[in-house]
């Protein structure tokens, strides 16, 4: 008889699970309209970066610090994850050029080939496909009606997502938090 899979093992942030348990999706902050080398180099505004920084402070102080962050390559993205990162401590951080302007598909796949790899998951990407993502995990773990709602307005910029991840690997709305929310 052999030993069981081990759930837990040590990481930079403690124990590491050895399957997610938890998925942050976060869109990143808000950027300047234009740079010269196109959409992918639009930097953050000041007024991004004072949500990011906050979004960051506000996930870590709810206990939500990631093992793993996936970020696009994007410089507004890349900028975001600088950001939240000030509070998350020691974060193995994966910068990919498929994640910008990603579909929900793409996404998907980004997410389920990094879950054993992370307690906690951390995804900055790009509207459409975060906020089409947020909502079919929504409509596959049978949400509320009032969860609905709140995504039905939409996935603003800086806002994160946060679901439970079940042993199947199935995510379960655990939370939604905007920089807005934080402004209360």
């Amino acid at each position: 008889m052999g030993r069981p899979p081990m759930l837990w093992s040590a990481k930079a942030n403690g124990l590491k699970a050895s399957l997610m348990q938890r998925l942050i999706i976060m869109r990143h902050a808000q950027a300047e309209k234009s740079a010269p080398g196109g959409d992918i180099d639009r930097p953050l505004s000041k007024h991004g970066r004072a949500d990011a920084l906050a979004m960051g402070k506000a996930l870590a102080e709810r206990g939500l610090r990631p093992d793993t962050a996936l970020v696009s390559s994007a410089r507004r993205t890349r900028q975001t994850w600088d950001a939240v990162s000030e509070a998350m401590g020691d974060v193995e951080v994966h910068l990919s050029p498929a994640l910008y302007n990603a579909s929900s598909d793409t996404l998907r796949r980004a997410v389920e080939a990094a879950e054993d790899q992370a307690g906690c998951l951390l995804l900055v990407a790009h509207n459409p496909g975060v906020h089409q993502l947020a909502v079919e995990y929504l409509i596959e773990s049978a949400a509320s009606p009032g969860v609905m709602d709140k995504m039905s307005g939409g996935f603003p910029t800086g806002a994160a997502a946060i679901f439970t991840v079940d042993v199947a690997g199935r995510p379960t709305y655990e939370g939604w938090l905007t920089p807005h929310d934080l402004e209360k």
